[in-house]
């Protein structure tokens, strides 16, 4: 009792050193933060008609837009989607808005267009938007949309293999995809001259060395460039006359990434311009695309800096400047003629605001500030200023510290904020909600840019390969040591949070040097590089030697040891403080198994772990209350182990949503999944159909919405077959799904949706699906059934008797994968049986039937998808 007495007094004690510290500042609260901005993402339309910006509907930022003239409150909604979009952006003709987005964080994006003129349809409250690519689990690439033909863009899919993108011409306005290129050459990108001609491209060898390829004709390709695992190219556009790209480059004994002109045809390379003071990569360009002319270059130093070559366009900065003294200053969209503009002003300081600018009269209208009420307080948030160290072999770290409002610098308590990549990435200087969120809290905020952070020079990004959990985590520690050294910091008060590698570095912080940090916060960070590098997603092909280059191969003995080495799993036993950890159920690039492995062996080592586990999330919290329950949790964390300060008030759906994500440590479970044996063929069906007509009520229930469709069954019977016909409508559009069946076995399916038809065909140990043109076959050895039009008539004539199981395979027409599902019969309720369908890799896919046994189908279906944000679909026989 006395010692908890003493724990209690010395946390007031610490909390009050804090607050005396910060005198001035109120505790702001996280909402102002994290809570969705009232506008964001403003674009004006290349005509100048209309300007488009992301906005709140039903609780989720998506797409509104308004003409030029009209006030924002005129603005009306186009998109209703359940989670925020990936980016969205205007053909050239102003005609549609495009769109992608992905199912809860997996990072498979469609595309997707809607008409800004379309009136919404009364069910969704949006007009009706078109997936223009309309297959699961494929990450769509988009590679040129058109200026010439405003209806066509140039897009990659990798629907026919999953690790390669096929090039496709898409269609706008019907939706069409015409494949121009099978992609069997490691192909990873296009690049498109002023003529729109696909003059380049880019190329993954098997050493996992990239290329560059002049295309001579149809799949006839010249290397014309090529760099190693070290080295950096890229094409950033083509000079007037069309003859040369803009080559960025730093091949060979460059350290300093350099401008370029290089001639495709020759190959003679010139060098135009790098940077000037030796400090930095070149940072990139502007380029009107009327003109044909470089407007500008840049570096990022501390801050950036640009290089105007068009003297117009210099003066018109400097007016800008003049008029945002001391801000940052950014271009968000033109018109096409480049007259007219949305830039952002903002500062570390400051709340950003998006004016509209006219480059001819000089008229500058403000025209909204995304977070007004952070414009409110901007009195109180903190500076944030650059500084540098000296790492463990003397190697210069740049970075940037945020001192609280009104604190003085001294035996202030710290968190590190360690960014991801880690290969690439940097900290800019400007502002930054995590750490104004923590400087409001009461604490120092470290942001190192350690060594192989993007930006300072070849050699400083290759100077982290192969050192995970060594010289990189040396340059954090050392960090934190050089401002314990100055004063700055109280050693004892010193946590490090940090997402992605941060989330690693977080980790193997706290398992490599306990001594050094007080608790940690790791979001999506992996700790067991090995199932890391296992579970990396196929797309990632590409790039999968440059991953073994930054942490060791898995193949090699050598590469193993460094490994495991660098794997915080592995050293489980020499944390001995506090750890928070934070995962998205759905991300694709560290696996929600990276978090439950250490979960569980903290635990059962007797380690003090909590955990939050999002399962509509990915890779990250995107989603707003899910934002504002992690930060609830992080802040009281943080206030319990470093006596910061803590905002106690949350709204009631924030507190749900944090009951939700919150996870009981001693439940948690790490497994791999079990093999399941699926049964060598189904039962015998009895061949009893009749002909008739059927209506069903079905609901799609999804994010709080109720879309209601209506469907029309027919069966009849057509010489030796049975046609099984489901048509489905609602204001979003028909569907037909045909299933033919012999003998009460499937022998074909018809599947017409959205204007694309495809076509499965079964045949002994082989299913064979058509799309697109395509045909790709899958064998199979056991027992299968179709899920299409019918399923529950085949189901229906199971031996139905209560705990009768069986399991078997069903192909997922959208993803081109075969499912294994476990069937189930409940038992008997009112009269009805009771059937439970699972899919063995993801018990969430669920399909509720009861089945009349009289009249041989279901008068009830419950399904839920997940795919589809765990929509429940619900059909009853009328």
């Amino acid at each position: 009792m006395k010692t908890t007495k003493l724990l209690f007094m010395l946390i007031a004690m610490i909390s009050l050193q804090v607050v005396s510290q910060q005198k001035n500042a109120p505790i702001i609260d996280r909402d102002i933060f994290f809570g969705n901005p009232e506008i964001s993402a403003g674009q004006l339309s290349p005509d100048g008609n209309w300007i488009s910006f992301q906005k709140e509907y039903n609780g989720i930022m998506n797409i509104w837009v308004k003409k030029f003239d009209e006030p924002f409150e005129k603005a009306r909604p186009l998109t209703n989607n359940e989670r925020p979009l990936g980016g969205y952006f205007w053909t050239y003709d102003s005609k549609y808005i495009l769109f992608v987005k992905d199912n809860k964080g997996d990072e498979n994006y469609n595309v997707y267009a809607v008409d800004p003129k379309d009136k919404a349809v009364k069910e969704t409250g949006v007009p009706v938007f078109k997936n223009l690519s309309p297959m699961k689990d494929v990450r769509v690439m988009i590679y040129q949309v058109s200026r010439k033909d405003p209806n066509i863009m140039m897009v990659g899919i990798n629907d026919r293999d999953k690790a390669w993108h096929d090039l496709y011409k898409l269609n706008i306005a019907t939706g069409k995809l015409d494949l121009l290129f099978e992609n069997k050459n490691r192909i990873t990108g296009w690049n498109f001259d002023w003529d729109e001609k696909a003059r380049l491209a880019y190329r993954t060898n098997e050493e996992g060395f990239s290329e560059i390829l002049r295309v001579d004709g149809d799949n006839k390709f010249t290397k014309i460039y090529e760099t190693n695992l070290q080295e950096k190219a890229h094409i950033a556009g083509w000079n007037k006359d069309n003859t040369k790209t803009y080559l960025v480059s730093n091949k060979g004994d460059v350290n300093f990434s350099t401008l370029y002109s290089f001639d495709d045809q020759t190959e003679k390379i010139e060098k135009i311009e790098s940077d000037q003071k030796n400090k930095v990569d070149f940072g990139g360009m502007l380029i009107d695309d009327n003109t044909r002319e470089v407007l500008y270059t840049s570096y990022i130093y501390d801050k950036r800096e640009r290089d105007w070559k068009n003297k117009e366009w210099g003066e018109m900065y400097k007016y800008l400047q003049s008029k945002f003294k001391g801000k940052e200053i950014g271009f968000t969209s033109f018109t096409k003629d480049y007259k007219q503009m949305l830039i952002y002003v903002s500062s570390d300081q400051s709340a950003s605001e998006t004016y509209y600018f006219n480059r001819d009269t000089k008229k500058l209208i403000h025209q909204y500030t995304p977070r007004p009420r952070l414009k409110e307080v901007e009195q109180y948030l903190a500076k944030m200023e650059s500084i540098s160290f000296k790492s463990s072999d003397g190697l210069e770290i740049p970075g940037y510290l945020t001192i609280p409002y009104g604190a003085k610098k001294e035996n202030l308590p710290l968190v590190v904020l360690v960014h991801g990549g880690p290969k690439g990435p940097r900290d800019y200087w400007g502002y930054n909600s995590y750490a104004q969120m923590l400087a409001n809290r009461g604490y120092a905020v470290l942001q190192p840019n350690f060594r192989a952070s993007g930006g300072y020079g070849k050699s400083f990004l290759n100077a982290g390969d192969r050192e995970w959990g060594k010289k990189m985590q040396d340059d954090i520690t050392w960090g934190v040591k050089h401002l314990v050294a100055e004063g700055i910091v109280d050693k004892k008060r010193v946590a490090i949070m940090g997402g992605s590698y941060g989330g690693y570095a977080t980790l193997a912080g706290l398992a490599f040097t306990p001594e050094v940090y007080t608790c940690g916060v790791d979001i999506v960070g992996p700790s067991n590089l090995f199932t890391l590098l296992e579970s990396i997603p196929a797309y990632w092909e590409s790039f999968r030697k440059s991953l073994y280059e930054m942490t060791g191969d898995p193949e090699t003995e050598e590469g193993r040891k460094l490994i495991r080495e660098a794997s915080p799993l592995f050293s489980v036993d020499k944390i001995t403080k506090p750890l928070l950890i934070i995962q998205g159920a759905n991300d694709p690039r560290v696996k929600q198994a990276e978090s439950d492995q250490i979960v569980v062996s903290m635990r059962d080592s007797g380690k003090e772990v909590e955990y939050l586990l999002a399962d509509d999330e990915g890779h990250g919290f995107r989603k707003p209350n899910n934002q504002m329950a992690m930060w609830v949790t992080t802040e009281k964390f943080l206030a319990k182990h470093l006596g910061g300060r803590y905002q106690e008030t949350m709204s009631e759906e924030v507190a749900k949503r944090l009951g939700e994500i919150t996870q009981d440590v001693s439940k948690v479970v790490y497994k791999k999944a079990k093999a399941i044996k699926v049964a060598a063929a189904l039962p015998t069906l009895s061949n009893d159909l009749k002909e008739g007509t059927f209506g069903y009520d079905i609901k799609i229930a999804v994010q709080g919405q109720n879309i209601p469709m209506q469907s029309t069954r027919t069966i009849k019977k057509e010489g030796l077959q049975w046609v099984i016909k489901d048509v489905s409508t609602s204001a979003m559009g028909n569907s037909e799904d045909v299933v033919y069946l012999e003998n009460m076995i499937p022998v074909k399916r018809i599947i017409i949706q959205g204007g694309q038809t495809t076509e499965v065909v079964y045949a002994p140990k082989k299913v064979s699906v058509t799309m697109m043109g395509k045909t790709k076959d899958f064998p199979v050895d056991s027992a299968l059934l179709t899920s299409g039009a019918g399923y529950d008539m085949l189901i229906a004539r199971f031996p139905l008797t209560e705990g009768y199981t069986t399991s078997f395979y069903n192909l997922d027409v959208m993803t081109q994968k075969l499912k294994i599902m476990k069937l189930e019969v409940v038992g008997k309720e009112e009269g009805n049986w009771k059937v439970k369908i699972v899919n063995v890799e993801n018990e969430k896919e669920e399909t509720i039937l009861m089945i009349d046994g009289s009249k041989k189908m279901a008068t009830y279906l419950e399904q839920v998808v997940p795919a589809m944000g765990n929509a429940k679909i619900i059909s009853t026989l009328k």
